[in-house]
């Protein structure tokens, strides 16, 4: 399998060309242990081969030295040769020197490699040593310290080391010659991975010629859109919070994920080509298509046709809210845009309805809005806020959260009944409402009452409930569960019922008036009378 000599050609093939002016020396290794044999074939046979096949086609130019180690004696430090000095030619000389070379001697390769350098010193052109070694260091050296040695003498000096058979940690002491100083160390154990070293050294020796660097833009920017409401118009302040999304645009039509966004009144430099730009102000959109060079300034004139809408909701006149919400819907009812207080828009040409909510409180107007308007509205809701405190009676206020609190108007339905407009829980609640009459309801426990009021644009009105009731508790040990009722039957002769609960407690709050505390402890059943008075706390106790 004959693969070293494409391994050689390949350190020198990069040397052979006429534009590369550097001089190299080619060093091999003539220990002994060169007789050692990859893929059944002695290793310098392969190296022999290998040199005659390369040296064969290297222009003739090419200035090639050849020097070798441990080829003359055995034991020897000292048996380095400089055999062929690095001159154009040179190509029959080194082959016929390498066909002639015995391998028998030690490996001083760190010396070699030195002499080498030297031998490359007479110029101040390039200079390479191609290092063909099958074992480490014996002669008391440093590869590693000599490489770094080498590159910090301020020579341009390159080595390269292909090593045969080496194991890993031998291959370390070696490879670092090369490292050191630029080089390359290139791997080869057996037939497959020679085969490899083959591919490295060639991206060693013939690397791909550098790009060539990008021409330098004739501009500092390419890109400047320019965005309207509408044709004809000048640019709006509101410009500096648009954004435009740059997506390449095939020779299809399609387009591709966005590749750059410039934001307001910003220039920017975009790779040349053919874009896509889509611009994005409030809600209203525009595309358009423009083609980015490095030599001119694109300034594409985008047209939303869109208006301005300046919103704000007012309780009253002069009394500004950021609590009512509002909301844009287009004529087809979709929502486009929403909030709270108000605010500005930039909306598509177009019909929408405003709509606006505060409390119970609705109102809605119609807007139709043209490319380039600028309109202001100001919604004035008209809205009073009824604030409802429940009492058990004069002067005990209910607190907490406990009790339930609803709004209706004050006209009832045809049939008597009311449909509530509001609700909620607790002390201090309060209402968004719109002019009008109303009852506020409080329900707490068994006790309920309500109290009419009237609301007036832009006012306070505090609605005040007086349950007239107070609090019973009843405590029953052993009982199963305790019923309230009224202690007065009706024309019946049957008492109503207030409230039950199972247990041996109970606390509710009832109307004032006399009641009886029904108590059921399995078939036994007692009653305990009490009377519960407005803003009075009543304790019963019923025992078996």
């Amino acid at each position: 399998m004959r693969l070293a000599p494409a391994l050689f050609a390949a350190a020198a093939l990069g040397l052979a060309s006429p534009a590369c002016a550097e001089k190299t020396i080619i060093v091999l290794d003539g220990s002994g242990s060169m007789w050692g044999q990859i893929d059944g074939r002695a290793k310098l046979e392969i190296a022999r081969e290998a040199l005659g096949e390369v040296l064969a086609g290297v222009d003739p130019a090419t200035e090639l030295g050849f020097m070798a180690y441990g080829h003359r004696e055995k034991g020897a430090c000292s048996d380095i040769e400089l055999i062929v000095p690095p001159a154009p030619g040179t190509a029959a000389q080194i082959t016929e020197a390498a066909s002639g070379m015995k391998f028998l001697g030690k490996t001083p390769l760190s010396e070699a490699v030195r002499q080498a350098a030297q031998a490359l010193r007479s110029t101040e052109e390039a200079a390479t040593v191609i290092l063909i070694t099958d074992g480490i260091e014996t002669c008391d050296a440093d590869p590693c310290a000599l490489g770094t040695e080498l590159e910090t003498s301020g020579i341009d000096f390159t080595a390269h080391v292909v090593g045969f058979g080496l194991t890993e940690e031998e291959g370390k002491t070696v490879a670092c010659l090369a490292e050191n100083t630029g080089g390359r160390y290139i791997e080869a154990k057996d037939a497959a991975s020679l085969s490899e070293a083959i591919k490295t050294t060639v991206a060693v020796a013939e690397p791909e010629p550098a790009p060539e660097p990008a021409p330098e833009p004739a501009v500092e920017k390419n890109f400047d859109p320019i965005l309207l409401l509408a044709e004809g118009q000048d640019e709006i302040e509101q410009v500096k919070d648009a954004y435009f999304d740059l997506r390449p645009l095939a020779a299809d039509g399609s387009t591709g994920e966005v590749a750059g966004t410039t934001y307001g009144t910003s220039t920017d430099f975009w790779p040349p080509g053919p874009y896509r730009v889509e611009a994005r102000l409030g809600k209203a959109t525009a595309t358009a298509d423009v083609t980015l060079t490095a030599d001119a300034l694109a300034q594409p004139v985008m047209v939303l046709n869109a208006g301005i809408v300046r919103l704000q909701l007012f309780i009253k006149e002069g009394e500004p809210t950021s609590d009512a919400y509002f909301e844009f819907k287009t004529a087809a009812g979709e929502s486009v845009d929403y909030g709270y207080g108000g605010g500005t828009f930039i909306l598509p040409a177009g019909d929408y309805t405003i709509g606006a909510k505060l409390g119970a409180a609705e109102f809605s107007e119609p807007l139709t809005l043209a490319a380039g308007e600028q309109v202001a509205r100001d919604i004035i809701l008209g809205t009073g806020l009824a604030v409802v405190e429940a009492f058990y009676a004069e002067g005990v206020q209910v607190e907490g959260g406990d009790h339930f609190v609803q709004i209706f108007p004050a006209k009832t339905n045809i049939d008597g009944s009311r449909n509530d407009i509001a609700y909620t829980y607790g002390a201090g609640a309060d209402f968004d409402l719109p002019p009008g009459d109303y009852i506020a309801r409080a329900t707490l426990g068994e006790a309920r009452a309500e109290s009419p009021f009237t609301i007036t644009a832009g006012e306070r009105s505090d609605v005040v409930v007086m349950l007239q009731a107070g609090v019973a508790a009843i405590t029953a040990p052993g009982a199963d569960g305790i019923t309230y009722e009224t202690a007065k039957t009706d024309i019946n002769g049957k008492r109503k019922e207030m409230g039950y609960t199972f247990g041996e407690t109970y606390q509710t709050t009832l109307p004032a008036g006399d009641y009886i505390a029904v108590v059921r402890r399995g078939e036994a059943r007692s009653e305990t009378p009490f009377t519960v008075r407005a803003g009075e706390r009543t304790e019963v106790t019923n025992t078996p």
